[in-house]
């Protein structure tokens, strides 16, 4: 099970990450502006008013709609989508139901997608001896 302090730890160890403006999140800095790969899932509760932030729940970005449609279809406990994000590249987690080594692999993979390529090829140069 993960929490939140889980989530700031890992993504915090990731290269140029910032926490982003707003909604509990982090972002890599792209052209010196820092671009999202994990936020808090906003929540519509009520149809008539607007979305509220769920701390239970991230939005994670994938590398495309096949990845996004294997873990939907891998763990339905941890892995959701909405109407909302149908078609986009992206999938709901619950920080209850996911592990953490799970969760830190998802960033991780989120990150990458995410980050600028060539400070993608060189963090993962100083991964691989």
């Amino acid at each position: 099970m993960a929490d939140q302090q889980d989530v700031e730890r890992l993504a915090k160890k990731l290269p140029n990450v910032v926490a982003t403006e707003g909604h509990y999140g982090f972002g890599v800095v792209v052209r010196g502006k820092p671009k999202g790969f994990v936020s808090v899932w906003l929540e519509r509760v009520d149809p008539k008013r607007a979305r509220v932030p769920n701390p239970g729940v991230l939005v994670i970005p994938v590398a495309d709609l096949e990845v996004k449609e294997e873990l939907l279809a891998a763990d339905p406990s941890v892995y959701f989508t909405e109407p909302h994000y149908d078609g986009y590249r992206a999938v709901l987690v619950r920080l209850e139901a996911i592990d953490v080594g799970e969760l830190a692999e998802l960033l991780t993979d989120a990150w990458l997608c995410t980050a600028p390529p060539a400070l993608a090829r060189e963090w993962e140069g100083r991964l691989r001896p």
